[in-house]
């Protein structure tokens, strides 16, 4: 066993776990960080690992949000429980969590955009953008984003603020900005929070429906890298796998947490001139030294 290897594998641990819910891109910051630490592994396979190890990142939001994402119940609800919706679902609402079944509905709903356009163009996508000058622009195009939607947040009132209050349209307009972030370097979350302040969610609200929207996604999008890639692991990419999906998922609780707390008191801003001052230094890098 490589000691060097698996240090290496922390690392990527690392980064995807803090990049996949910071609105500054994980694919991204994974492509521009495999031009310096390589794996000694096949092209086929680190495609795929790129995705899967975000499987790590997933774990964490249904951990942390159990309650909030859970629609079945383990008890019959006490009658002053029973909301007006439950009410009219009849016997439904005893074994079923009826706002969080549309939740789950609505969720669906914006996973259609993707369904839709990143199934189809997913190999000439990975193809033609997956480099660090898609990257880099990506990075300070929507840096600049997170600059102006917040000089318009100020300005804004908002509209939206529980995961309830999501209407339909706003559920499937939401999927068409995550659509968006199937270029390296927009960032999936980036992408979803803008749309959802732009659309009129708080901060939030806005962040809390980007998590539970990774977690279809992106379980679909790693059980297609997997079938694409195949299921004859070695012992060693199995060993990889888990120590990356491992060590993102303990990463990814305390970034969560992080940026949970940080917007109840702060604006995207900071994450804003951050994709901006990165995106610069990758241009300026990649232009000097390749």
């Amino acid at each position: 066993m490589d000691i060097l290897e698996l240090l290496k594998v922390v690392f990527l641990g690392i980064v995807e776990g803090i990049t996949e819910w910071l609105p500054i891109s994980s694919t991204g910051h994974l492509i521009l960080v495999e031009e310096f630490v390589k794996l000694d592994v096949s092209k086929a396979f680190w495609e795929m690992f790129m995705v899967v190890i975000q499987l790590g990142a997933i774990l964490a939001v249904v951990v942390l949000y159990w309650k909030d994402i859970w629609p079945f119940r383990n008890k019959k609800p006490k009658h002053e429980n029973v909301t007006k919706v439950e009410k009219a679902a009849g016997t439904l609402c005893r074994f079923v969590k009826i706002d969080k079944m549309i939740m789950w509905l609505k969720i669906m709903v914006s996973c259609l955009p993707a369904i839709l356009i990143g199934l189809p163009f997913d190999d000439f996508i990975e193809k033609k953008f997956n480099n660090w000058f898609v990257v880099a622009v990506m990075l300070i195009v929507y840096g600049v984003l997170f600059l102006v939607v917040e000089d318009y947040n100020e300005k804004r009132t908002v509209k939206i603020h529980s995961i309830a209050d999501i209407t339909w349209k706003t559920a499937l307009l939401i999927g068409i900005f995550q659509v968006l972030a199937l270029i390296p370097g927009t960032s999936r979350s980036g992408a979803t929070i803008i749309g959802g302040i732009l659309l009129g969610a708080s901060r939030t609200v806005a962040a809390e429906y980007t998590f539970f929207l990774a977690i279809p996604v992106m379980f679909g999008a790693s059980l297609l890298k997997i079938v694409k890639f195949g299921f004859d692991f070695t012992s060693w990419e199995l060993t990889i796998l888990g120590v990356g999906t491992v060590v993102s998922f303990v990463v990814s609780i305390l970034a969560i947490k992080f940026l949970m707390g940080y917007i109840k008191k702060h604006d995207f801003k900071a994450f804003g001139w951050y994709r901006i001052v990165l995106g610069i230094i990758v241009m300026l890098f990649f232009t000097i030294f390749r």
